[in-house]
């Protein structure tokens, strides 16, 4: 696809890539002619995800297995990602857990390993890829929040904490990366389809329930997500930094209708 497409000619990195959100961007950016590394852990799915990438689009995808809460780990994808495409010009920070627990029980191993594969990794992958991206003077970083950015949530202390902490972080950047042509956002979704997110043992009737009172009624697909990563890593969103893109299907509106 060389020469066609909105991300024709970048080079882009997607951590969590090996499903959900991750797998779904990394999919649409490399239809969109773009070469793009996936990171992950799960190697097994990652590597298959990457090989049908490259089988629809030949020499388009490659896969790394690295942590991305590593600092080390940050510099062997930067050596690959440069030696199988050249510099990274998009970074999607994707990578996310979520951990369900009273603040009275979270242990502080669980709270540090959350803020550390939601926030530390996109802090890290800045520091890592933002330098090669400043020498082209440009580039797009699209940090992943959620709506428990913006308001709390019982149960979910750990995780709130991180997602507040991804926008104020992708709003410094921004300030500190515009000079050196380099863009960075927040996509912000919602309750979207995804193994990260299902419930184990609830039925379709038991999420239309869950969701259904929200302006859309439903969960998003992450194909919808990805939509919204494609417009931030493309040169369409050149005038875009700082800034919050929500995809949550109205959560954020307001209170659901009774």
């Amino acid at each position: 696809m060389t020469g066609e497409g909105r991300l024709a000619g970048k080079t882009a990195i997607v951590t969590g890539a090996a499903r959900g959100m991750g797998e779904a961007s990394a999919r649409i950016f490399a239809r969109e002619g773009a070469r793009v590394v996936l990171v992950d852990k799960r190697d097994d799915l990652g590597s298959e995800v990457a090989a049908s990438i490259s089988a629809a689009v030949p020499g388009s995808a490659r896969y790394v297995s690295a942590d991305v809460t590593d600092p080390a780990a940050w510099q062997a994808i930067v050596d690959a990602t440069v030696d199988a495409f050249g510099p990274p010009g998009v970074l999607l920070n994707n990578a996310g857990i979520i951990r369900v627990q009273p603040l009275l029980e979270t242990t502080l191993d669980t709270f540090h390993k959350v803020i550390d594969t939601n926030l530390t990794s996109c802090f890290l992958g800045m520091q890592a890829v933002v330098p090669l991206m400043a020498v082209n003077g440009t580039g797009s970083v699209i940090n992943v929040a959620s709506p428990q950015g913006y308001e709390g949530r019982g149960n979910f202390g750990a995780y709130t904490a991180s997602k507040f902490g991804v926008r104020g972080l992708t709003r410094t950047a921004a300030i500190e990366f515009g000079p050196l042509g380099v863009r960075v956002n927040c996509v912000v979704p919602g309750p979207i389809r995804t193994a990260m997110t299902d419930r184990a043992g609830w039925s379709e009737a038991e999420y239309a329930r869950a969701y259904g009172g929200y302006p859309l009624g439903r969960r998003g697909e992450p194909d919808e997500v990805a939509a919204v990563n494609l417009f931030l890593a493309s040169d369409e969103s050149s005038f875009c930094t700082g800034a919050d893109f929500i995809a949550d299907g109205g959560v954020l509106a307001g209170k659901p209708r009774e």
